[in-house]
């Protein structure tokens, strides 16, 4: 059965989708030794796909990682002035890549799949996954400000959706709080904190979805069991 090109470079975990479709653009993938410029192309898996003149691999089973991202890594794939979660991935983990990103100086749950289209279908907010966060701020604990961002605020031109917050401790002008979300836009809680007058000091990713952080200490990674694969992502999205 045939696909739309960038869906199947997507499927072998090469990229996303929507990268995929750059790379395209760039002129930078062949189809039988026949360059293309346009992703609207349905191709047979068979055919030999190559980028840069080198092969992709072959689809396999979809896999999915939980991840534990310490800080100081970027989660990129090539950077050459900084780690990256990539190159310090444990011993024999295959190629991935990540379901949306942590920033440098956020920790904890990181999902980790060779599938783009997974990937990309576990970042779509209209899934409903939530995102939440353990967060250690500085400052005066405001309840009316923290309820006035709970519905959704805009900042600076960007709307953020409904957020829930619960506090968990306070000493002094120092508290942790737990964090929920659906979105997860670029440093969406560290905006959100700033705006009601709070320093994020640490934040941590406890959970994506069904998806837990658990026992895992700072670098590890454990892979879902497809039985469970399958319970949590069959009836909503294809694997």
């Amino acid at each position: 059965m045939s696909e739309r090109i960038a869906k199947i470079i997507a499927r072998c975990g090469v990229c996303s989708r929507r990268d995929a479709e750059k790379l395209i653009a760039q002129k930078r993938v062949t189809v039988n030794g026949k360059e293309i410029t346009s992703p609207a192309l349905n191709i047979e898996e068979d055919d030999d796909i190559r980028i840069d003149g080198e092969k992709i691999p072959a689809i396999e089973t979809t896999r999915l990682w939980v991840y534990y991202k310490p800080t100081g890594l970027i989660t990129s794939h090539k950077d050459d002035s900084r780690p990256t979660v990539f190159a310090s991935l444990p011993d024999g983990m295959p190629r991935v890549i990540s379901v949306g990103r942590l920033d440098l100086n956020s920790e904890g749950l990181l999902l980790l799949t060779n599938n783009g289209e997974l990937a990309r279908a576990l970042e779509l907010p209209q899934n409903g996954w939530s995102r939440r966060y353990k967060v250690k701020v500085h400052g005066i604990l405001d309840k009316q400000k923290i309820e006035s961002i709970s519905n959704g605020v805009c900042i600076d031109g960007i709307n953020y959706g409904s957020v829930k917050i619960t506090v968990e401790t306070t000493q002094g002008t120092n508290s942790w709080i737990s964090v929920t979300l659906t979105e997860g836009k670029n440093r969406e809680i560290r905006k959100l904190m700033n705006h009601i007058g709070l320093e994020v000091a640490r934040l941590i990713r406890i959970s994506y979805g069904p998806f837990q952080l658990g026992s895992l200490k700072k670098g590890e990674a454990k892979e879902v069991p497809q039985k469970v694969l399958r319970e949590q992502l069959g009836g909503k999205i294809k694997i």
